[in-house]
């Protein structure tokens, strides 16, 4: 499946972007402007990822989304993140 996501340091920042998401902000644009990850300059696409390619906390929120949609904040040994489904 195609994912994308944005990553925070810390649980306070992620909640923040959650919220503007919530107003109608763009993920892709929130992911350029606030993610930490390389691939926030991309609009937070991860591309094709298949199960057994990330940590386990990531894979189970993203493997549980429908297409379009965005998860609740899903933590990890790297941080802080948003994924979303893109097919």
């Amino acid at each position: 499946m195609k994912l994308s996501h944005i990553l925070t340091d810390h649980e306070y920042e992620i909640q923040d972007v959650a919220k503007l998401l919530k107003e109608g902000e763009d993920f892709a644009d929130l992911a350029k402007r606030f993610s930490r990850c390389p691939s926030g300059t991309s609009g937070g696409n991860l591309g094709d990822i298949q199960k057994g390619q990330t940590v386990k906390e990531f894979e189970e929120a993203a493997f549980a989304l429908d297409v379009g949609e965005i998860s609740k904040p899903v933590r990890s040994q790297f941080g802080y993140h948003l994924i979303r489904r893109e097919d």
